[in-house]
């Protein structure tokens, strides 16, 4: 899984009520070319949803569990059918357990956190929330920490999307401003057109 070569840079992330729902979400954005997405372990039945999407777009789906808390759910997810865990944290449990030898992007927001995550093996440290601190605390933590992949999470839009970006992030992760409520069995039209706006901004960020 290569971060920096993920479509628009963008890890979409589905956190829905409904189970159909959530995983019309899924293929939808994977039509809209946003190939990328985490199913929230929140999400009711979410492994069935990731079983059922792992069906449709294939083996070589970027396709992933989030939310994992515990080893448990990591070996649920794997078994599913994820090909990557996100964590919003890294708890004893998981420092703790064995887990799948599956590419990992571990919640962090302090310092210690971040070193904590990577000497943990995160492919890439998820920064969250993000909303905290914003890119200027990105741009302060990258300062010590160049070498580690970080994406942002938490009150992502378009425009910070974009701030984010610049400032260094591999790629971010997006919720709600992209899914809105679909993922609960809203307008996927509604979808689609976010999507395409999604699309034409991070398609001018990466281009310049």
């Amino acid at each position: 899984m290569h971060l920096t070569e993920l479509p628009y840079r963008t890890l979409a992330i589905v956190r829905g009520t409904d189970r159909d729902a959530a995983l019309r979400t899924v293929l939808v954005l994977a039509e809209e070319g946003i190939t990328a997405a985490e199913v929230s372990l929140t999400t009711p039945d979410a492994l069935w949803v990731i079983e059922q999407a792992r069906r449709e777009l294939g083996p070589h789906a970027t396709l992933g569990a989030g939310t994992v808390l515990t080893a448990a759910d990591a070996a649920r997810a794997a078994d599913a059918g994820a090909s990557f865990l996100v964590t919003p944290g890294l708890g004893d449990d998981l420092r703790r357990h064995p887990v799948p030898e599956l590419p990992l992007l571990i919640g962090a927001l302090t310092p210690s956190e971040v070193i904590a995550a990577n000497e943990y093996g995160a492919l890439a440290v998820k920064l969250f929330p993000a909303s905290l601190g914003g890119p200027g605390y990105l741009k302060a933590l990258r300062d010590p920490f160049p070498g580690v992949p970080f994406v942002p999470v938490g009150g992502i839009d378009a425009a910070s999307a974009l701030a984010y970006l610049a400032v260094g992030a591999v790629a971010v992760g997006v919720g709600s401003p992209l899914i809105g409520d679909a993922a609960g069995g809203g307008d996927l039209n509604a979808l689609r057109a976010r999507a395409a706006d999604w699309r034409t901004a991070l398609t001018e960020e990466i281009a310049a």
